[in-house]
């Protein structure tokens, strides 16, 4: 017995003293850096020990605001310099050699695989170079007849609801994004709006929440630990779902091609003079018959990619323009003007690319809704080669933290940085600020390509919502509780009141 507890005591020192002797000599530029003091191997995870869930974001942003605006975390034996000045999230953004994700998003490998999110190298490049026409804004124009049409069967949805009782608008705005998304990804409908007991949508859902569980748990991160678990085995399990039906998709639409190929080709007029629907997957297998090959793997991999990226985040941004406007009744007044002069006398039609862009107003206040809740509220990159920011040396192998979130709420960027203000992005206005003070969908090389696309898609479904409903809310802002795992929403659902107009 005194054998063992003497071997477990050595184990324990030896493992103590490497995790000081690392942090002393490896990381000692990052140890310059102000932060909280970190103990062997817990580093400074010990500061959230015994922090709520629903507390966290209000933990981190009190020590943003005592270490900030740059500052360095030890998450265990791993160093994390976080940083919000917007001239050093331009260091970082810009950069064409500080573009690789950090070891966080290894936890979405078995999901997304090397998509464009997770990828790197030779593979990112040429993969971002063959979707990015995907995005052209005659691709997106394509588009809009589905935006519309599920921003029409997301009102009959609501409708029952608008009795001015409270209720959690989330789901039907997530399922109304989903149906979005799998249309124009994968040019097939699940609908998920009518069937909210999809085996798909369930399983989009519950594998995004068995996803963040690893990653916020320590204990799960490791794969000996996590194979052992039940949550391992539900999470193969939604997986399968999940592959299996894009892996279903692909094979349909080879296909198809094969037998129909005028069905597939880029925009071009049916017979009643209608545009072809051409599907995200359509554009890719294009491309990759044009010599720059895609196999079935990777075709998966994208698809899932844009799924992911392309449902939450319009989910959750959709719904905080909601709950902003039913905080401020003026506001919401001033687009419903703007929409009735862009619909006039015909309020039930369906919006055109054209309608769509001539929302200017409806853009700021969506856009302003994105600097105060963006949806994604941070992101991180590994420095592959040392790097000076802020004044210091931040070496090879560290993990930067890029908080958006504090960035978009920098004083010396945005006058009064917690007032909602759409005003905040009249053109004068934007002039005269810094171009990385404002960074919902990043920046630089690894910029989201769809952002253009999530704009459309945002005010062509809120456009319906508003032109048909008068919002209300039910929580005060200051008491809603804030989660930023993967995307940022509140806890307890976006609870709101709806009045027909």
């Amino acid at each position: 017995m005194l054998d063992l507890t003497a071997l477990l005591l050595t184990i324990i020192v030896v493992a103590v003293s490497a995790s000081i002797i690392s942090r002393k000599w490896r990381w000692s530029q990052v140890e310059k850096l102000p932060g909280h003091v970190a103990l062997p191997l817990l580093g400074t995870t010990y500061v959230d020990f015994f922090t709520k869930r629903e507390d966290r974001i209000r933990s981190f942003d009190e020590v943003c605001k005592k270490f900030g605006p740059i500052f360095r975390l030890w998450l265990g034996p791993y160093p994390v310099v976080q940083i919000s000045k917007p001239e050093y999230m331009e260091k970082v953004l810009s950069s064409s050699e500080i573009i690789d994700k950090s070891h966080f998003y290894v936890f979405l490998y078995p999901w997304l695989g090397q998509g464009l999110l997770t990828s790197t190298g030779s593979k990112w490049h040429m993969h971002r170079k063959m979707i990015t026409p995907a995005f052209h804004f005659r691709i997106l124009d394509n588009f809009v007849e589905i935006f519309a049409e599920n921003g029409e069967i997301l009102v009959e949805k609501l409708k029952p609801k608008a009795d001015e009782k409270a209720f959690d608008i989330y789901p039907f705005i997530t399922r109304c994004a989903l149906d979005i998304i799998c249309e124009t990804a994968m040019g097939t409908s699940v609908n998920a709006q009518n069937q909210t007991q999809s085996a798909y949508v369930n399983a989009v859902t519950r594998i995004s929440e068995l996803t963040v569980e690893r990653m916020i748990n320590p204990w799960m991160q490791s794969d000996f630990i996590f194979e052992r678990t039940s949550s391992a085995k539900e999470y193969y399990d939604q997986l399968k779902i999940l592959h299996g039906f894009t892996k279903k998709v692909i094979a349909e639409r080879k296909s198809t091609r094969k037998t129909n190929e005028s069905q597939v080709k880029a925009p071009q007029d049916d017979d009643l003079g209608r545009k072809r629907r051409v599907a995200f997957l359509d554009l890719l297998l294009d491309a990759s018959e044009d010599g720059q090959k895609l196999d079935d793997q990777e075709l998966q991999e994208e698809v899932d990619t844009f799924m992911f990226e392309g449902h939450d985040t319009t989910s959750v941004a959709m719904s905080w323009v909601l709950v902003l406007l039913g905080h401020h009744p003026d506001i919401q007044e001033k687009i419903f003007a703007e929409q009735d002069d862009i619909f006039q006398d015909n309020p039930n039609r369906r919006p055109t690319t054209h309608d769509l862009n001539n929302m200017k107003y409806l853009e700021m206040v969506i856009k302003e809704a994105l600097r105060l809740y963006p949806s994604v509220p941070g992101v991180s990159r590994r420095v592959t080669k040392e790097i000076e920011v802020g004044g210091y040396t931040v070496p090879e192998g560290c993990t930067i933290l890029l908080n958006i979130r504090q960035t978009h709420r920098d004083p010396d960027q945005w006058p009064n940085p917690e007032r909602f203000d759409p005003d905040n992005f009249l053109p004068e206005r934007v002039q005269g600020r810094h171009p990385y003070a404002y960074v919902p969908f990043s920046a630089g090389p690894r910029n989201c390509i769809g952002q253009k696309f999530a704009i459309l898609e945002e005010k062509a479904v809120l456009s319906y919502v508003l032109r048909n409903f008068r919002v209300e809310t039910v929580d005060r802002l200051e008491d809603l509780k804030l989660i930023g795992e993967l995307v940022l929403r509140p806890m307890n659902g976006v609870n709101l009141r709806l009045r027909p107009r």
